[in-house]
């Protein structure tokens, strides 16, 4: 398991390298600090340990750049221990934040959690279109790295329509899908789901995903790479 470690502090460098080979990770170090973008495309590490003061741009900036390409989990180590810091960094992406002065062991810890998460996450069953992905076993939304959580129905809806990227699906294929066979019922149904859904599309940064063609259906277009 390839751990790559965005650090100038060589002691720290040295301890937690040491720490984390003796349980079989193996850590990757970054020594040119102009080129770290360059260097997670090279190693593609299967998680990212982040410092925030770095000797070139500061590390909220690299993981900007990072999270447009990548999903691995990317632990933040600073010793900026403000509230406001913390959440900077997870609306950026980071799984986690660890302030600084930290024991190795709860680094280690928290290592092994967001991996769990990860693993859980690439095995679940899921559709994906560019970067959106339908976590089936979880019924979530994820896109790049935020996540919405999702009803039955507008499961079922989004699912049908994302198997159908690109083409007209019919509201009658819609109300096949959701659980009231009454019609009355079901055209509201799918009327407030579709809203929830892209309102929901909305949080995630997508809008005019879903194209509503009057009197026929809608079209789910497909999400740019």
């Amino acid at each position: 398991m390839k751990i790559l470690l965005i650090e100038d502090d060589l002691k720290l460098i040295k301890y937690i390298k040491k720490y984390l080979t003796v349980y079989d990770y193996e850590v990757f170090i970054v020594e040119d600090f102009e080129c770290i973008v360059e260097t997670v495309d090279r190693i593609e590490p299967q998680l990212i340990i982040l410092d925030i003061n770095l000797p070139t741009l500061d590390g909220f900036y690299f993981l900007k750049r990072i999270r447009k390409n990548h999903t691995m989990p990317i632990i933040i180590l600073s010793a900026r221990s403000e509230e406001g810091e913390q959440i900077r960094g997870m609306e950026l992406g980071a799984d986690d934040y660890i302030t600084k002065p930290f024991s190795v062991g709860i680094l280690l810890a928290k290592i092994n959690a967001v991996l769990r998460r990860a693993m859980q996450y690439s095995e679940e069953n899921k559709i994906e279109d560019g970067k959106l992905v339908l976590l089936e076993d979880s019924l979530k939304l994820q896109y790049e790295h935020k996540t919405v959580e999702l009803s039955k129905n507008e499961y079922k809806i989004i699912k049908l329509l994302m198997q159908n990227s690109g083409k007209l699906v019919s509201r009658d294929e819609l109300f096949d899908v959701l659980t009231d066979y009454n019609r009355f019922v079901a055209e509201n149904t799918l009327n407030v789901n579709i809203s929830r859904i892209k309102s929901k599309l909305k949080e995630l940064g997508l809008n005019h995903v879903i194209t509503t063609k009057r009197g026929l259906g809608y079209v789910f277009y497909p999400i740019d790479n």
